[in-house]
């Protein structure tokens, strides 16, 4: 079994748990969707829920990548980490009116709007300003995305996104309305997708839908795909980086863009997940009836994914080198969901050892919290230790 590389001497004199970030891996990430992008009218706004760290975020502002956002003060977060404002997508389904004025107030790129009531909003809003609001539709393409229930979000029973039966009752809107442009078409069908047909079928109506916009009479500069890419967390050691270039090339091949249009892409998880790993050190090793338990330092408050989604994540032993035993590898909240593994191979583990808990760098440190009043876990990055 191979195992990732860590400095763990350096680890043994820091308080655990800690969120740790290969900042070599990220740019390598990095640099590999940049080329991919390259000499094409693609353009890539990563999704800020997925990991907020301003570290993380200045490093991805500098290589020129937009920044999409799901609330006002991710826009915020974005603007002071070197993200520019005609680069911001702002999305989610219940903006305030407070989130709908920051927007307007830094002239970002577009609001990726998800029903007729918040269109309207935005329509008052930005005349209260004089302003223009720029404007993709998200549309539900009833795109089956093939993963998790609580993270399928292009189907018609999803509470985001417009359904297609609305369009006219939308378009009749812009026509009344002075301070909303229509520049787009947005689509999101969900997170973690490994299965890369889903996103042909999104490209079989995306072209569709782009065909009754030109019968109206209306050609729309943006196309916006969303995101949802996945990673291979059973293998983080194998597979370090997405396969961007099959992600990409498939884009190109069956979304044929029209002249002047620009395709974009809202990447979170695939960009920064494999970069993170969240180090936490082993309390107790307990002895069951049947099984064993490493009980470590860090909980459900730390990485949340595994209790919520079931999530896997592959975890290693980064202090021991002896043979390897089954492990159920658990928490301490006062919760009987605060398990991060059951029956996982691990080198023989003692009390102290330090366990790696891998492609943690998306929707990890993001949805920290403080229940059973846990201190937040602190972050360190590989130029920095």
């Amino acid at each position: 079994m191979i195992k990732g590389i860590f400095p763990t001497e350096k680890f043994q004199h820091i308080e655990t748990p800690f969120y740790w970030y290969d900042m070599d891996l990220l740019r390598e990430t990095l640099n590999v969707i940049r080329n991919e992008c390259g000499n094409k009218p693609f353009h890539v706004h990563y999704a800020i829920k997925a990991n907020a760290n301003p570290v993380i975020l200045k490093e991805i502002a500098s290589y020129g990548f937009g920044a999409d956002c799901v609330s006002g003060n991710e826009i915020l977060r974005a603007l002071e980490c070197g993200f520019k404002p005609d680069k911001i997508a702002f999305a989610g389904v219940g903006k305030t009116d407070k989130e709908i004025g920051i927007g307007l107030d830094h002239d970002i790129f577009c609001f990726n709007v998800e029903s007729i009531p918040e269109l309207e909003v935005l329509n008052s809003l930005a005349k209260e300003r004089n302003r223009k609001a720029r404007v993709a539709l998200r549309i539900n393409p009833n795109v089956d995305a093939h993963t998790h229930k609580y993270i399928t979000t292009g189907l018609n029973e999803n509470k985001f996104g417009i359904n297609e039966q609305d369009l006219p009752a939308i378009l009749q809107i812009f026509r009344n309305s002075t301070h909303i442009e229509l520049i787009g078409m947005h689509f999101h069908i969900g997170s973690q997708i490994t299965d890369l047909s889903s996103f042909e079928d999104l490209c079989v109506k995306a072209t569709e839908l782009q065909e009754w916009f030109n019968q109206q009479g209306i050609m729309l500069p943006v196309i916006n795909v969303g995101g949802g890419l996945g990673i291979n967390y059973q293998h983080p050691n194998h597979c370090p980086i997405a396969d961007f270039e099959s992600y990409f090339r498939l884009f190109e091949k069956y979304l044929k863009l029209q002249d002047n249009q620009t395709l974009h892409f809202e990447l979170g998880r695939s960009v920064v997940a494999p970069c993170g790993s969240l180090i936490t050190r082993v309390v107790y090793v307990k002895e069951g009836l049947e099984k064993n338990f490493l009980i470590v330092d860090a909980g459900m408050t730390d990485l949340i994914r595994p209790a919520l989604y079931q999530a896997f994540h592959h975890i290693e032993n980064i202090s021991s080198d002896l043979n390897y035993q089954p492990y159920d590898v658990v928490g301490p909240i006062c919760e009987s969901s605060d398990v991060f593994g059951h029956e996982r191979l691990l080198n023989t583990s003692k009390r102290g050892d330090l366990i790696a808990i891998r492609s943690a760098g998306a929707y990890g440190e993001t949805m920290v919290s403080q229940y059973n009043c846990r201190e937040k876990p602190a972050s360190y990055f590989s130029d920095h230790i």
